[in-house]
């Protein structure tokens, strides 16, 4: 039987008006941090293959997973243990993960990094299991980082007879202070006369914003815009250019307000829109079609002297229903808030908004860009 939930488009837009709307029409400043990046300081992915050994029976299947098999062997090769050719291992209690961490900027040798360890194999659980010695690569295939630890898994799972119960993921733990750095990133951030200062999203207005809140702090022809994203800042000397970027970094600037747009989450239904967000009169007919299956299952049981058998039957019932539509006029909104009392006097479902802002933005009425993720 179809479940019918009663559901509206009034009851979300009705939660994103008090989390949106709490915070104030009024644009405030940030933190210079906060809004954009130096250029250089970055961070850099590490990836290794490795194993998990000391599991309870939970490890790879090896006659599934040859590759682990393949990875003991040249591991007990380099620790010098033979095994003859043609051996068969049957273990239970490794499996074949791998490791993946960040190197952060500035790195040096002797940090300790947290790792990830993920199964990559058909191990049931790594839970328990201790990580050996892990080369950690970069992308340009340098070790920079060697891994190695107890497992810790947020998990926990238990079967028996065929009954099974788990509780969060067993395949994926985590390994904290498990990664040693052995190499530093080469860098060029001291060097020059300037520095890049990159935004965190690209805007001419907040660029302009910035380079006026530096020359205010540090005095004129500091700073130039080099387009909607990069401002070149003249740095001072090598000794003294940690603390300016500290005093950069902590310059509060408001940014300008960003380019009116509308998230649609089309699996969720989903509707989340910015300040920006305007709309222009227009007329909106909505209506809904309901379609409603039940069906009863009864048995037919003949006569106690006839020749027929008991048999189930199914009957069902179908019932169409249409709701009138109802033009609406939608009028002129200036704000977010009239924006949505506009969208909850439409009174529809989630996903009927997703097809009707989609429809006013093809009109023209609605001032803002759609994003369907």
């Amino acid at each position: 039987m179809m479940k019918m939930f009663p559901f509206s488009g009034r009851y979300l837009l009705g939660i994103l008006l008090a989390s949106v709307l709490s915070v104030g029409p009024a644009a405030h400043a940030e933190r210079l941090k906060d809004l954009a990046g130096f250029q250089g300081v970055r961070q850099n992915q590490l990836v290794g293959y490795g194993l998990v050994v000391g599991l309870d029976g939970s490890g790879d299947q090896t006659t599934q997973t040859p590759f682990t098999v393949q990875s003991i062997i040249s591991m007990l090769q380099q620790l010098g243990v033979s095994i003859p050719v043609g051996t068969s291992l049957q273990l239970k209690n490794v499996a074949a993960v791998m490791v993946t961490t960040s190197l952060p900027p500035f790195s040096q040798p002797g940090q300790t990094l947290d790792v990830t360890v993920s199964s990559m194999g058909n191990a049931k659980s790594i839970r328990g299991g201790t990580l050996l010695m892990t080369p950690l690569k970069g992308a340009d295939n340098q070790i920079y980082a060697m891994a190695q630890g107890n497992v810790l898994v947020g998990g926990v799972g238990a079967a028996a007879n065929g009954s099974k119960a788990q509780i969060n993921h067993l395949s994926v733990g985590r390994i904290s202070s498990g990664a040693t750095v052995e190499r530093s990133v080469p860098s060029s951030f001291g060097q020059g006369n300037t520095i890049q200062l990159e935004l965190n999203t690209s805007d001419f207005s907040t660029a302009s914003r910035v380079v006026d809140a530096i020359n205010r702090r540090f005095g004129p022809d500091t700073a130039a815009a080099v387009d909607g994203r990069v401002i070149q800042v003249k740095a001072p000397p090598s000794d003294q250019r940690v603390a300016f970027l500290g005093n950069l970094e902590s310059i509060d600037v408001t940014p300008a307000q960003m380019v009116a747009k509308v998230i649609l989450n089309a699996r969720t239904g989903s509707i989340v829109m910015n300040q920006a967000v305007t709309l222009d009169t227009c007329a909106v007919a909505h209506g809904n079609l309901s379609v409603v299956v039940n069906t009863d299952n009864a048995v037919s049981q003949p006569n106690a002297l006839a020749g027929g058998q008991t048999a189930a039957t199914a009957n069902s019932n179908i019932a169409i229903t249409k709701d009138g539509g109802q033009l609406l006029m939608l009028k002129a909104g200036v704000s977010l808030t009239e924006v949505v009392k506009a969208l909850n006097a439409i009174g529809a479902t989630p996903q009927d908004l997703l097809a009707i802002l989609q429809a006013i933005k093809a009109s023209g009425a609605l001032r803002a860009d759609l994003e369907i993720i």
